[in-house]
């Protein structure tokens, strides 16, 4: 594949990425097996939880405000802007991946919710968290645009360190509200790790083959 300004995933990218991609695949599947059918905490989420509790009182608010961004209006505000901005500069591959990496991740908890099967409260299902799922997906698709323009080691660490700092905030209130538990936060953030760089790489081989195809009736008119 040719590396030209409009691809999503250039080749010193993709060699990050992919195998975070796929790493980050095995383990949504590997904490969904260990929890599968589970409606209560784990080892883990039970000390995690008992570290995050003690942040509540005084960030409540703060852990409110970052819920919100998950929640339909407040993603949709997101997503709608950061749309018009790829519209504007006219990056149409962008636009593709923001709208289809985000629905994606999305769509790929609400498939996973049910087949796993972990519940919270009230019999809620609770893996992987949606929340930090689409956060960290939006996270990865802005920073993923900016780090083609960067080395390939800095763009990689650029990318890997927002999606890092999206999932753990959006995690941190997900606990703090006591809507997830630690692991379901973890499963979201590598759900977006293991759907973006895919969906990235599906649209540029997309996109290439179309342009290729133009290119080829041009060529024989």
């Amino acid at each position: 594949m040719r590396n030209t300004p409009a691809v999503l995933l250039p080749p010193p990218l993709r060699a990050w990425l992919g195998p975070t991609a796929a790493l980050a695949a095995v383990a949504v599947l590997l904490i969904g097996f260990r929890y599968s059918g589970v409606g209560g905490p784990g080892a883990m989420d039970t000390r995690i939880g008992s570290a995050v509790d003690g942040t509540v009182p005084e960030w409540r608010r703060t852990a409110l405000a970052v819920d919100f961004l998950g929640e339909p209006a407040g993603a949709a505000a997101l997503v709608l802007t950061a749309l018009a901005g790829c519209l504007l500069l006219r990056r149409p591959r962008a636009a593709a991946l923001l709208v289809a990496g985000t629905g994606l991740t999305v769509a790929a908890t609400k498939v996973l919710k049910p087949l796993i099967g972990r519940t919270i409260h009230d019999g809620s299902l609770a893996y992987p968290s949606g929340h930090t799922a689409f956060l960290t997906a939006l996270a990865l698709v802005l920073t993923m645009l900016a780090a083609r323009r960067l080395g390939r080691v800095t763009g990689a660490l650029l990318v890997l360190a927002a999606a890092a700092v999206a999932g753990v905030a959006m995690g941190w209130a997900q606990v703090a509200l006591s809507a997830h538990y630690p692991t379901d936060t973890l499963g979201g953030l590598c759900t977006a790790l293991a759907v973006v760089p895919a969906t990235a790489w599906l649209i540029d081989r997309t996109a290439d083959r179309a342009a290729h195809r133009v290119a080829d009736r041009t060529a024989a008119s």
